[in-house]
């Protein structure tokens, strides 16, 4: 599956507080070659009000302006940057392209550099693309393609699909609690309410005093975990390299993005 190219964005901060990120960076150019802070608010698509505390925030963190504004005028007052606001610029810009080069010497085998990092009371993140979407007028039908031949189906609110802008060809990482799996024994395809029935091989078992948890391998090298009772564990008889079928319910798959 091809995944695009790593990415990160730098922010600014001094202290716990008045962190700046690259829209405001983005302001600040704008300004910069407009003259104008209106004229910059409406190139960027943001309110008078919205540009003009960023540029309070900006030169509130640093010990002298970055812009100078004044009033006047039916079109707005000028405003312009001073030598510390062009130098500030110059090494934003040149510490994003020194990251991007970072980036493309970590490869496609970084891609998961995010998931490691990432802190969720779900034992399964799965990253991948959103081959489709059944749109209806409450829920949404959503299918992610995990790897190749191996899809997971949530059914969200059609509120969240809007929230979260998942569209075809976009990312998403599936969030799926232990226990909201169910195990089958064996490969053959089960009669089923559950939207998602994916084939792997038990990789692990680890019996507790009341719960078992179990690895299940799956295609690519994906790993899911689930978790069930020790009688249920006995009496299915799972054992390192037995075949099993996961069974998970589409409205039990959270959807997330970055």
């Amino acid at each position: 599956m091809s995944l695009p190219p790593l990415s990160s964005a730098l922010t600014l901060g001094r202290g716990p507080t008045g962190r700046v990120g690259a829209d405001r960076i983005a302001l600040v150019e704008a300004i910069g070659e407009e003259g104008s802070i209106t004229k910059a608010s409406k190139r960027l698509g943001i309110s008078y009000r919205a540009a003009w505390d960023g540029v309070q925030a900006l030169n509130n963190l640093f010990d002298e302006p970055l812009v100078l504004a004044s009033t006047g005028g039916a079109g707005g007052g000028a405003a312009e940057l001073t030598a510390r606001g062009r130098k500030l610029i110059a090494a934003y810009r040149t510490m994003e392209a020194r990251l991007a080069e970072a980036w493309a010497l970590v490869g496609d085998g970084g891609s998961d550099i995010w998931s490691l990092g990432m802190k969720t009371s779900a034992r399964n993140a799965f990253r991948g693309v959103v081959e489709h979407i059944t749109d209806g007028a409450v829920n949404c039908e959503v299918t992610l393609k995990i790897a190749e031949g191996l899809n997971i189906t949530a059914i969200v609110t059609r509120t969240s699909v809007e929230d979260l802008g998942l569209a075809v060809g976009g990312q998403a990482i599936a969030l799926i609690k232990a226990n909201f799996i169910i195990l089958a024994a064996g490969k053959e395809s089960l009669k089923t309410s559950a939207r998602n029935q994916l084939r792997g091989k038990v990789a692990s078992r680890t019996d507790g005093a009341v719960n078992s948890e179990v690895a299940v391998s799956l295609a690519e090298g994906k790993t899911l975990i689930a978790t069930l009772t020790k009688e249920s564990a006995q009496d299915l008889d799972l054992k390192t390299g037995d075949p099993v079928i996961a069974l998970i319910k589409a409205p039990h798959v959270i959807l997330a993005v970055e």
